[in-house]
């Protein structure tokens, strides 16, 4: 029997990816589905069990959240709390009155606790408090593991969750003050060089980089991760959350990303650095070990290379991107 893939958030940046991903592949077994927030809301229950009701899914990739950078999570802790606790709920609630055979549901790096020793790892997840800047958010989606579990342990339902590092590609979030770090730079450069006196030399321009620039990040391009979610949904069977992200020693410092866009735009101003705005946490290195034990080949796209798709896919879309 053909398995039917319901992909929640499908038109956000990792569900876009996974259906550039799809589309190449073109699977014969396999039919998918790409919903996103205008298809129904997910915090209501009766909205959540129509579009279950409607598409039939045997398997669900559940990416629908409520979701912002660090900026909006500091100010908004109850919202990304609530709205997300209900749709998590609501969508493995469904998946299990539905007899659904498989749910991946996507977690995030930011769930670990804040004081920790690294590399981080999947049996890390409950031993302490999350960052407080983003404390809502983060307990929400330590719950969906806590679900997991329990749906497996009271049904055998084979629910599980992945944790990405930093995701960044096409179909991103450009929003200014809710967008993440990769996208929010990408969007201020492009206004820099190309929107704000547009006549100016370059060379006298200077793009400000939020904070010192010396933490590090571990970023994984979204079709990178599309290929990794899809392995996930047809070769993972177990309810233990896997961390997909690169490698421990692909780990770049936001002064390192800041010259990778500037050479991606051609920019040749300078880059200074506004040390009055928030770093965030220094590190958040994740070890991928439980990945490379199962795929010990996997191919990440080179950092610079992923940067510049991205760059030259938000100039050719700049009409229709999200900012």
């Amino acid at each position: 029997m053909s398995k039917v893939v319901l992909v929640t958030g499908g038109t956000g940046l990792i569900g876009k990816a996974i259906e550039t991903v799809i589309k190449e592949e073109n699977p014969a077994d396999e039919r998918w589905i790409f919903v996103g927030s205008r298809d129904a809301d997910l915090t209501d229950l009766a909205a959540t069990r129509e579009m279950f009701q409607k598409h039939q899914p045997t398997h669900v990739v559940h990416l629908a959240a409520m979701v912002g950078g660090l900026f909006h999570n500091m100010s908004n802790n109850l919202d990304f709390f609530r709205k997300n606790m209900l749709i998590n709920d609501n969508i493995l609630l469904l998946s299990h009155e539905l007899k659904v055979k498989k749910v991946v549901s996507c977690l995030s790096t930011c769930i670990f606790p804040d004081k920790t020793s690294y590399p981080i790892d999947e049996t890390m997840i409950h031993n302490g408090p999350p960052h407080d800047s983003n404390f809502g958010y983060s307990h929400a989606k330590r719950m969906i593991d806590v679900l997991n579990r329990a749906y497996n342990q009271q049904y055998g339902d084979m629910f599980t969750s992945v944790v990405p590092c930093n995701v960044f590609g096409p179909h991103d979030n450009f929003v200014p003050g809710v967008s993440h770090v990769i996208p929010g730079m990408i969007h201020r450069l492009h206004e820099l060089m190309f929107v704000k006196n547009p006549d100016e030399p370059q060379e006298s321009k200077s793009f400000s980089v939020y904070g010192t620039g010396k933490p590090l990040r571990q970023f994984i391009y979204s079709l990178d991760l599309a290929k990794l979610f899809i392995w996930v949904l047809r070769e993972y069977n177990s309810v233990e959350p896997i961390i997909l992200s690169v490698d421990e020693s692909a780990e770049v410092s936001i002064a390192q990303l800041a010259e990778s866009l500037a050479k991606a735009f051609d920019f040749k101003g300078k880059l200074e650095f506004d040390t009055t705005k928030a770093d965030g946490q220094y590190k958040k290195t994740a070890s991928n070990a439980k990945l490379r034990k199962h795929l010990p080949n996997f191919k990440f796209t080179d950092f610079d290379v992923a940067i510049k798709d991205t760059v030259q896919w938000y100039i050719a879309n700049y009409e229709k991107a999200r900012k």
